[in-house]
C-alpha cells in the first residue's frame, strides 16, 4: 500500500560519531551535524524517494495490464518521482526524522496513494485475486530493487570498483530500505499492501468476516510503529531477508555480514 515504515537499519555500520545539541548564544538548541550526517540525511531522502517511487509504480502498472485505465490516465504509471511523492510523507516526515536523527532513521513515510477502479479489471480474474496482484506488486517491486541493489554492489565490491566505506555504507542502506518497505507493506492489516493480499488468499467464506475485523488495522500498524519489540521484530526481519539474499549471491562473505 502506500504507507511505508522504516527503522534504523541493523546491516548499517554505525557512522561516526556525532555531535551533541549544543546551547546558542540566546540558549536556544542548535543541532550541530558532521558531514557523515549530512550526506546520511541526503541520502535518505534520496533513497526513500526512489524506492517510493518504484513501489507505487509497481501498483500503477499492474493494475494497468489488469485493465484499469484510471492509474495510466492520472499519470502514475511512469517512473518519475514526481507522479508519486507525496510533499509531506515522502519529503516532509522523512526529513524531519533523519534530522532530528542525525540521519540515523527515516522515520516512516508514504507516497501517493494509486487510486484504481476494481470494476475495470480483467474479467478472466476474480476482483479480489486482480486486486490482490495489484496490492502485491508494490512490496515485488521493492524486491526486486533491492535485489538488484545487492547484486550491483556485489558487481562493484568484486571488482573493486568501489572501496570507500561511504559507498559500501550507501549500498547497504538503498538494500536494507527496500527490503525494509517490502516487509512493512506485507504486514497483514488494512491499509497495508498486506491486509489485500490476506484478502485475496482468504477462502471466499472468510472474507465477510475478515472485511469486518479488517477496522482494526490502522490500529495494528500503529502498534508496529510506536511499540519498541515490534519495530525491532520487523527489524529483524528487514535484515533476515537482506542478509539471506546476501548469503545466496556471495555478498555477505565479502562485506562479512553478520547472520541475524
Amino acid at each position: 500500500m502506500r504507507f511505508n515504515a522504516l527503522q534504523p537499519d541493523p546491516g548499517i555500520a554505525e557512522c561516526q560519531k556525532r555531535e551533541v545539541e549544543s546551547p546558542g548564544p540566546n540558549g536556544a538548541l542548535i543541532m550541530d551535524f558532521t558531514s557523515d550526517e549530512i550526506r546520511l540525511i541526503f541520502q535518505g531522502v534520496i533513497f526513500l524517494v526512489l524506492s517510493i517511487c518504484v513501489h507505487e509504480y509497481g501498483h500503477a502498472i499492474v493494475a494497468d495490464k489488469l485493465g484499469d485505465r484510471l492509474p495510466r490516465s492520472q499519470g502514475r504509471t511512469t517512473l518519475n518521482p514526481l507522479a508519486h511523492a507525496d510533499p509531506i510523507g515522502t519529503l516532509a516526515f522523512p526529513l524531519v526524522s533523519l534530522v532530528v536523527t542525525h540521519g540515523a532513521s527515516i522515520g516512516f513515510g508514504w507516497g501517493k496513494p494509486v487510486m484504481v477502479n476494481p470494476t475495470a479489471f480483467t474479467r478472466k480474474l476474480q476482483m479480489r485475486t486482480a486486486h490482490m496482484l495489484v496490492a502485491a506488486a508494490g512490496p515485488a517491486m521493492n524486491i526486486l530493487l533491492g535485489m538488484i541493489v545487492t547484486t550491483a554492489h556485489l558487481i562493484a565490491t568484486k571488482y573493486q570498483l568501489i572501496s570507500a566505506p561511504e559507498a559500501h555504507e550507501a549500498f547497504v542502506a538503498a538494500g536494507m530500505l527496500n527490503f525494509g518497505l517490502a516487509v512493512f507493506n506485507c504486514i497483514p492489516a488494512p491499509p497495508l499492501d498486506g491486509g489485500a493480499i490476506l484478502e485475496g488468499l482468504l477462502p471466499h467464506k472468510y472474507v465477510a468476516k475478515y472485511q469486518q475485523i479488517s477496522i482494526y488495522g490502522p490500529f495494528v500498524l500503529m502498534a508496529v510503529i510506536m511499540i519498541e519489540p515490534l519495530r525491532s521484530a520487523l527489524g529483524f526481519l528487514a535484515y533476515s531477508v537482506y542478509y539471506y539474499w546476501s548469503s545466496l549471491i556471495g555478498l555477505a562473505e565479502f562485506l562479512r555480514l553478520p547472520s541475524p
